[in-house]
Parts: C-alpha cells; sequence; structure tokens
C-alpha cells in the first residue's frame, strides 16, 4: 500500500477496515521500512478531509488509533463502572471539574483524560493547576491506582495512550485538515476509547463561542461521535448544548475553580448545575445506578448539595499533589489561587440603564479574557491563572442603572478599548426576558 493508492481508494470510497488499519500502524511503527513520513500522512488525511469516509469506516479509524498505544484496564469487578465525559469546548466551561467527583459519590470510577486551553476556550487541565501543586501528569500505573482507591482521577493524556493521535493531530494542525468530521471523531473518541468506559456522555456546543457555529453541524458531529463510541463498544450519547453567553458567573482559571467548589458547596448557578447533573444523570442511567436519566440528575444534584461531591475533589486534589489545608477556608483558598494578589488589580464595570439582562457576549469576553492573558493565542504562552471576569448578574436579572455587573481581575491599567468592549457585551432590555435551557436535544 503506497500514500496514493490509499487516498484514491479514500476518494473512491472504496477504502476497507485493512487499508485503515495499515495505515495506523505506517503511523506509529518505529521500523523505517515501514514508517511513513509526515508528507505521507498528509496525503491520506488530506483526502479524508476533502472525501470523507463513511461511518464504518471512521469507527474502524477510531478502534485503530485506540490500539496504538497502550489501553487502560480495570478489574472485572467494577469495570463496568467506569465513565468520562467529553465537551467540545466553551467559556466558563468547567462542568467537568464538579461533574468527575460527583459522579465517583454516586458510586462510578472516573479516570477523565482532559486537554488544555487554546485560543478562546479554556482548558479543564489549565484550571485544576491553578491549584499550587495540582499534577496532571500521572502515569497510566498512577492513574489506575487512583481511581482504583478513590473513584476519580483529572489528568493529562500521557505518551503511551493514543500515540498515532498525537501524531496525526500534529500535521492536520500544521495542514488546515483539522476541520474534518471523521478526523475530528476519531481524534476525540480514541483517546476516550483507550480509558476502557463503560459509558461516555458527550457535550457538544454550538453557538458564536463555539467550535460549531450553528445546530446541524453540532448536530453531524454528534452524530458521528456516537456512531463510532458505539461502535467501539461504549454505552454512549451527546446532549446539544447552546454556547453564546459564559457558563456560570466565571471567566478564567482560578476564578472558575472557585465557582466549581462553590457548585459543589450547593451554591453553584443553576446554568452550571443543570449541564452537571443531566450528564452525570445520564451516564448513571446508562450504567445502572439508577433506573432513568432523572433519577440520575437528583443523585447527582444530592452529592453537589450534602458535600459529598467535594469531599472526593479535595480526595482527588491532595493525591495529586495539593496541600489539603488550601481548602480550610475561603481566604486560604483565594490565596493559593492567587486571587489574593497584591499585584493583581479589580476594576468593576457598572450598567449605563436599568433593565432586564438579556444577554452577555460570550465570545467577546473570552477574547478580552485573551489578552488578559487568562489563555494561550499559541502553544507554549504562559497562563496568568488568576485574571479573568466575575459576573455579578445573570440571564433575566433586573439591574438598575449605576449597579455592578462585572468585575475584571487583571494585571496594571486597562485599556479604555478594552473596557468598552466589555460594556457592550451586555444587553439589557425594558421587558421580562426569561432565559432558556441550554439543553436543546439528546442524541442517543
Amino acid at each position: 500500500m503506497t500514500p496514493e493508492s490509499l487516498a484514491s481508494s479514500i476518494q473512491n470510497g472504496s477504502v476497507d477496515s485493512k487499508n485503515i488499519q495499515d495505515f495506523i500502524e505506517r503511523i506509529i511503527s518505529e521500523n523505517k521500512e515501514i514508517r511513513w513520513d509526515d508528507f505521507q500522512i498528509e496525503e491520506v488525511l488530506r483526502s479524508i478531509f476533502e472525501y470523507g469516509i463513511g461511518p464504518e469506516q471512521t469507527a474502524i479509524l477510531t478502534d485503530s488509533m485506540r490500539y496504538s498505544g497502550r489501553c487502560l484496564e480495570w478489574p472485572e469487578e467494577w469495570k463496568h463502572l467506569v465513565v468520562d465525559k467529553h465537551s467540545t469546548g466553551g467559556v466558563g466551561d468547567k462542568v467537568s471539574i464538579p461533574l468527575a467527583p460527583a459522579l465517583a459519590a454516586c458510586g462510578l470510577k472516573v479516570p477523565m483524560i482532559s486537554g488544555r486551553g487554546l485560543g478562546h476556550t479554556g482548558g479543564t487541565l489549565d484550571k485544576l493547576e491553578s491549584l499550587p501543586g495540582f499534577n496532571v501528569q500521572l502515569s497510566i500505573e498512577d492513574i489506575l491506582e487512583q481511581v482504583s482507591d478513590i473513584g476519580v482521577s483529572m489528568v493529562g493524556q500521557t505518551d503511551d495512550l493514543v500515540p498515532a493521535d498525537r501524531r496525526m493531530y500534529a500535521i492536520r494542525d500544521v495542514t488546515g485538515t483539522v476541520a474534518s468530521i471523521p478526523l475530528i471523531t476519531s481524534s476525540i473518541v480514541s483517546k476516550k476509547a483507550a480509558e476502557s468506559l463503560q459509558a461516555l456522555v458527550l457535550d457538544v456546543k454550538y453557538g458564536k463561542a463555539a467550535f460549531m457555529k450553528n445546530k446541524d453541524d453540532a448536530k453531524e458531529l454528534a452524530k458521528s461521535m456516537v456512531d463510532a463510541s458505539n461502535r467501539c463498544g461504549i454505552i454512549t450519547s451527546a446532549v446539544l448544548t447552546t454556547m453564546d453567553r459564559p457558563i456560570g458567573c466565571a471567566i478564567g482559571n482560578s476564578l472558575e475553580i472557585l465557582e466549581s467548589i462553590e457548585t459543589m458547596r450547593g451554591n453553584g448557578p443553576w446554568d452550571l448545575e443543570e449541564l452537571i447533573c443531566s450528564q452525570g444523570g445520564e451516564l448513571l442511567h446508562a450504567t445502572g445506578i439508577v433506573e432513568n436519566a432523572e433519577l440520575g440528575f437528583v443523585k447527582i444534584q444530592d452529592s453537589l448539595h450534602d458535600g459529598s461531591a467535594l469531599q472526593y475533589f479535595i480526595e482527588m486534589a491532595t493525591s495529586q499533589g495539593v496541600d489539603v489545608s488550601i481548602f480550610d477556608s475561603e481566604h486560604s483558598l483565594c490565596l493559593a489561587l492567587g486571587l489574593l494578589d497584591s499585584k493583581l488589580s479589580t476594576t468593576e464595570i457598572s450598567s449605563s440603564s436599568t433593565g432586564i439582562v438579556s444577554d452577555i457576549d460570550a465570545m467577546e469576553l473570552a477574547l478580552v479574557a485573551l489578552e488578559l492573558g487568562a489563555g494561550r493565542k499559541k502553544i507554549g504562552d504562559i497562563i496568568d491563572h488568576a485574571v479573568g471576569f466575575l459576573l455579578e448578574v445573570e440571564l433575566g436579572e433586573k439591574i438598575d442603572e449605576g449597579e455592578i455587573w462585572i468585575t475584571i481581575h487583571h494585571r496594571g491599567e486597562l485599556e479604555e478599548l478594552m473596557i468598552d468592549r466589555i460594556r457592550k457585551s451586555i444587553q439589557i432590555i425594558d421587558t421580562d426576558f426569561e432565559p432558556e435551557s441550554r439543553i436543546k436535544e439528546w442524541i442517543r
């Protein structure tokens, strides 16, 4: 098989499973006689990007990538309880941080492998690293031990998990072949499949601050990932959620950790709690812990309000290197998160009118936060964990002229242009407004 012949078979719709398996072998092989160079791999990836492959071929590609490295192996007595979730990314999206320990508190096992932020969307690992000492680079053996002992870990991808994806994505990133449904599907699902999951829930976002801008595109991706994941033997569902306004009230790494912990104390914003409980409820139902997702919703919600999710989070954090004394008080937590740093400034912006909050532009706030240092414009950029925004109002709330609606955590002086962009990101109307649920559709 040559790159030209494989690309041609993809173009003609005649590619078979053996071709795909051989392709992955040529990506990861250490044998120079077999291993393809980047240009040869690019030729095949570009063919998939331009012509696509069918659902069966996408599943074979995903499964072949899954087995390109090690897979997590769980004891027979509880491997049916191993679950995870994935989000396509959003602004203020800290759902994973309370969800993983809440699932563990409800009896599931969660070896959550997460990513870092790039561009306007934040990464779970960056948020967790706001906590001093939090080690996200555990070995496979450490992950297996911690999930066995505690029930939950939150880590980055190890070098020996899905190495084919690491090489393929690096090539896709520099050749403009990222935005392909089969390639996105195989990249995301192969890493989750390597965790040897019983069940998976996917949060596929759409809207002006999401990767997918419209619902139809998000639905196409969700269906592709659900199909590939189910074909890999994982009970999978996807939820389509809107991403036009920020999730919760916090944007920025340390602030989102603070809000996550408040949520695990039962004091979280309703839109954030709804996403946590609905996705958690779906996984409790998929694994047979509860009879239906509605009962699962309530069970997850109870874990947030009775303190059990928070206890699992603290146990996980201390197991991964965080000093437990950080959680003694709100002051000690804010101090550890860098929110009391004397070099950190805060600026409050007030409403210029009286009315009902009908919109807060997540994309604009995310772009300003990126300028403040809350995210990365390119891989390798250093994040300032303490900068970000705290929204003082939620959609549907009444606000008076002169009332503070946002607090900005920043370094140095804020540019007037930046302040103006923030001011314009809120919309206030003089009629009643009832915010809708972010959850628009489930795909099972």
